[in-house]
């Protein structure tokens, strides 16, 4: 958990993707972080209002290294929480629990800007074979342009100050 007395950069750390149009190929993705340090990692999509039957997915997917060794799906999605609005994001103010079945995948609602937080224990990777780094991806939205952005927070840093998720 975070200490109240430290600041948020000693105990986490953000992997951040640049605001893309997510209409059309590649979509967006993470790149791929190693979990070995921390505690938990919270993967966030941010988007804008997508056209009508346009939702587009998120996918989890584990691998052995930070270059995406072994990739293989994460059967992790059980809980999203999320916010959507048709046009005032802004103004939504408490999330939105989802629950399904443990699945790699994540459907967006179409039609709705959202905030979507899906949160990942070290534990869920298949650790026996090595698998210890996570990436998400959201793959092309459709033919209309669709903006967002898509971040992981790694939070329960092991170390202070907390060590690079991006080398293994």
């Amino acid at each position: 958990m975070f200490n109240a007395n430290s600041l948020f950069a000693e105990q986490a750390n953000i992997i951040a993707g640049v605001p893309l149009d997510m209409a059309g190929t590649p979509g967006l993705a993470t790149g791929w972080v190693s979990l070995k340090n921390y505690e938990r990692a919270t993967i966030v999509l941010i988007r804008a209002a997508s056209a009508s039957a346009e939702g587009g997915t998120i996918t989890l997917q584990q691998a052995q290294a930070v270059a995406g060794t072994g990739a293989k799906n994460l059967v992790a999605i059980d809980r999203v929480n999320r916010k959507e609005h048709a046009s005032a994001l802004g103004g939504v103010g408490t999330w939105t629990e989802v629950t399904q079945a443990a699945a790699a995948t994540f459907a967006l609602t179409a039609q709705s800007q959202g905030a979507y937080v899906i949160d990942v224990d070290p534990t869920d990777l298949d650790d026996v074979n090595g698998f210890d780094c996570i990436q998400a991806t959201v793959a092309d939205v459709g033919a209309t342009a669709c903006l967002g952005t898509l971040f992981v927070i790694l939070w329960g840093a092991r170390y202070a100050p907390p060590l690079s998720p991006v080398v293994d």
